[in-house]
């Protein structure tokens, strides 16, 4: 068996890599018309990081896995042809700022078509809405020439940080196919690759639609969860009430659980934000207002949290950030992954460069280029392929510095952003920090790692989200 992979991105790359090491009977190609990142995939420097992505690769490249910009020679000679190209939210026309955008799906499809001189198992991997998988059949079976060609949806549910893990040992494998004989045979075909590692009471097995919903679903369920802490953690400033002891609380409920529970300055990443987009999109075009609004509310929530965020920074700093140092610690949307997409660092440090600050921002696995061009797109510009991307950031550099040390970030500075939860970030000399910054020495701590506590001891004035307020904070509320 042949197994060809549309698109070398975050979820193509580790998924192809981990069926490849578990089935080393089965060859595997991951193609791109993106030759740097192919070329990337074939070097000692991934594209992406994952932690234990590397060894994956490195124990299979060469012997059943690869990666090549010959997209239609593997794709003809596949058995079964999975797609994982970008669905990116649209930007302009029918259902813009909402709708998935599926040109390049559509282009894959017609591509798959062309060069097909076998029958082939087609597989949505990725996010897509309900009922695509209809119209990527339509395409196929119009374009087909004879060829039989069977289209299973496949979601990922994979966490960044801990794909890998995610993959070796999955909650559930979910496989939706047609309720036809040729549909359930294409549903046995994946399910027998999966069946390599994954016991079979983890494979689920739907159809089409459940498949595809059930991926939104999911997402727009973790996102909610945030939303409510998010919520939660602004009354809880309101209060007096600590958020950290009322989601421990809430989440000792067997019914609710501890996860996803955690306040934070929002929740960020490629997926819940244009999935709930996506989500609201189809309620809408199937006359359900109610449904649409109700998971609208879910990214109104995530947008306040960050507005709050910045408001209090500026309102702590008497009421002004301008021409002041703010270090920016950490950029990525969350630890352990060097992926920016949708990070709130992006429109918090719009935010205060709105009020004219100077940022320095420091993140393990964030390069200067990123940063800069996170900084200078508009909003969805992200999840197209570069080449469609903006080509020269408009950045005003001379406010933005990118430096790779935490204390070269925090020298001088007025206030300290901590943005992602990186493990570092809770390790520093805090007394070191303080010595080295301007004063009065502020923390904002959008992820709430350090001890708030140690830090007022040490001088520091404090603010950690869902957290009883200091005085001075008090004296200077933020408004929204």
């Amino acid at each position: 068996m042949k197994i060809c992979c549309i698109g070398a991105g975050y979820v193509g790359g580790p998924t192809m890599a981990v069926i490849a090491l578990k089935c080393p009977e089965i060859e595997v190609v991951v193609v791109d018309i993106a030759a740097p990142r192919i070329n990337a995939w074939n070097s000692d420097h991934l594209p992406i990081y994952e932690p234990g992505l590397d060894d994956v690769v490195k124990q299979c490249r060469g012997k059943n896995l690869f990666f090549s910009t010959d997209v239609e020679k593997h794709v003809a000679e596949a058995d079964i042809v999975f797609v994982s190209v970008n669905t990116p939210t649209k930007t302009q026309g029918l259902g813009a700022g909402k709708a998935a955008d599926l040109t390049y799906w559509e282009s894959a499809a017609r591509m798959i078509a062309d060069v097909s001189k076998s029958d082939k198992i087609v597989v949505e991997k990725s996010t897509v809405p309900v009922k695509t998988a209809e119209a990527i059949e339509r395409i196929l079976t119009h374009n087909r020439k004879g060829i039989n060609f069977n289209i299973l949806s496949n979601p990922e549910f994979l966490a960044e940080g801990t794909a890998i893990v995610d993959l070796f040992n999955p909650d559930r494998v979910l496989i939706g196919g047609r309720e036809t004989p040729e549909g359930q045979k294409a549903i046995k075909t994946l399910k027998d690759v999966y069946a390599h590692w994954v016991s079979d009471d983890r494979i689920l097995c739907t159809n089409l639609w459940s498949a595809e919903l059930s991926k939104l679903a999911a997402n727009a369920f973790l996102a909610q969860r945030i939303s409510s802490v998010n919520a939660m953690s602004a009354l809880c400033e309101a209060t007096g009430a600590d958020v950290s002891q009322v989601s421990h609380s809430i989440g000792t409920d067997s019914r609710i659980g501890p996860k996803f529970l955690n306040a934070s300055v929002g929740f960020g990443g490629s997926c819940f934000q244009k999935d709930i987009l996506n989500l609201v999109y189809i309620c809408e075009c199937n006359g359900l207002p109610e449904v649409a609004n109700y998971w609208k509310q879910v990214i109104k929530v995530n947008d306040y949290q960050k507005t709050r965020f910045v408001n209090r920074v500026v309102s702590s700093m008497f009421n002004t950030v301008s021409g002041k140092k703010i270090a920016i610690l950490g950029f990525a949307f969350k630890k352990d992954t060097g992926d920016t997409r949708e990070t709130p660092a992006i429109d918090v440090c719009k935010g205060l460069l709105g009020d004219k600050a100077k940022l320095s921002i420091y993140d393990p696995q964030v390069t200067e280029e990123q940063i800069t061009r996170d900084l200078s797109m508009k909003k969805f510009d992200w999840d197209h392929p570069a080449h469609l991307q903006p080509s020269s950031p408009t950045t005003n550099n001379k406010q933005v510095s990118v430096v790779w040390d935490a204390y070269e970030a925090i020298k001088d500075a007025h206030g300290i952003c901590i943005l992602t939860e990186w493990d570092e970030f809770k390790k520093l000399d805090y007394q070191k920090v303080y010595e080295s910054m301007q004063k009065p020495a502020f923390v904002f701590d959008g992820r709430n790692v350090v001890d708030a506590n140690k830090l007022r001891e040490i001088g520091f004035i404090v603010y950690s989200i869902g957290k009883p307020l200091d005085s001075w904070l008090k004296d200077m509320p933020a408004v929204a």
